[in-house]
């Protein structure tokens, strides 16, 4: 192994934004090599994810939130793949293994060795280990149990879970995959290569009337990412006995007139009575064996080619508090992997 650098590179929180962030609001800095402490090990990274909800992390402080907030000088924190440089007291791990862990926006990191998931060697690409897809398999399979012929609208289904959500519907049974989006281009793109059977775009006309054109029998299943005037239309157009995943808040988490740590909707609770609708927080896979699970089944599906992983790969760390940016604004598809 080659030997190892004095020093590593970090993004790190600079200003916290008034509004929304810019690439000024963070520094990449340069830093001693981290040097693991007892029960950890050293990670070179190799891959991170960037996801819009650092924005509620960066401005905000969400009460109840298991991740804790970003103050001026923190490094930022996401999912990565790296892989491990030295493990002197982690049994099964050793030098060489690829690992997954939350030490994200950063060359080095001295990570816990229980915060360290060893990756099988079962996808094409390590990368594909930070497809969002996991989500939307367990809040599919899990919390609102898609069966057989469910109409399912998905919001904000051009994003990093988005973006796999109507295949993995359809997988799972679905007879009808309607997603919302932000533009006409990327709601033409969620019919022609995402897998879905219409779109609804944000700011083409009210939500609910294009929902109810697009679902004229109505809806079983809604699997929302944004919150806002989309779950709103969700319940207008809900069958009797609809299913709610609430997953995201986009709406209020990336907003530019907030701090993006609340999102406040105002529903007709009357209609989720009369509907008896069931409305859940997703808030984890709630079974040891689910992730497990989620990554045969993708890694099947991969290979028969019935899904695929929608993502944009931004080389260089330095390019990376840009490409936060692009996708609080959303300029992406899929998810967004800063390269190493």
């Amino acid at each position: 192994m080659n030997a190892l650098p004095r020093t590593s590179r970090e993004v790190r929180l600079l200003t916290r934004p008034e509004g929304l962030p810019e690439p000024g609001h963070f520094e990449v800095a340069e830093v001693p090599l981290p040097e693991p402490g007892p029960g950890e090990v050293l990670v070179r990274n190799r891959y991170f994810s960037v996801a819009a909800l650092l924005r509620s992390l960066i401005s905000g402080e969400p009460q109840g939130s298991p991740m804790p907030p970003l103050r001026p000088g923190d490094t930022l924190y996401g999912a990565a793949v790296g892989e491990v440089v030295t493990a002197p007291d982690a049994p099964g791990l050793s030098p060489g293994a690829l690992v997954s862990h939350w030490s994200g926006w950063r060359e080095y990191a001295a990570v816990p060795i229980d915060q360290c998931r060893p990756l099988e060697d079962v996808l094409p690409d390590p990368a594909h280990h930070l497809s969002q897809g996991a989500i939307a398999y367990a809040a599919l399979t899990s919390t609102v149990e898609l069966c057989p012929g469910d109409t399912v609208f998905v919001s904000g289904g051009a994003g990093s879970i988005g973006s796999m959500a109507a295949r993995i519907a359809r997988l799972l049974g679905a007879g009808r995959v309607i997603g919302s989006t932000g533009s006409p281009d990327k709601a033409a793109l969620l019919v022609t290569e995402l897998g879905y059977d219409a779109a609804v775009v944000r700011g083409a006309g009210p939500i609910a009337e294009q929902l109810a054109k697009a679902a004229p029998d109505g809806i079983d299943v809604l699997f929302d990412n944004v919150g806002g005037e989309q779950l709103r239309a969700a319940v207008a157009a809900a069958r009797t006995g609809a299913r709610f995943a609430l997953v995201g808040a986009l709406s209020g988490q990336l907003s530019p007139d907030g701090r993006g740590d609340t999102a406040p909707v105002e529903l007709d609770t009357l209609q989720l009575i009369l509907k008896q609708i069931t409305m859940r927080g997703f808030s984890g896979f709630g079974r040891p064996d689910a992730e497990a699970q989620w990554t045969r089944r993708f890694a099947d599906w991969l290979r028969s080619g019935e899904i695929t992983f929608p993502h944009v790969r931004v080389a260089g760390l330095e390019r990376a508090p840009r490409a936060l940016t692009d996708v609080i604004a959303g300029r992406y598809v899929g998810t967004v992997i800063v390269e190493l």
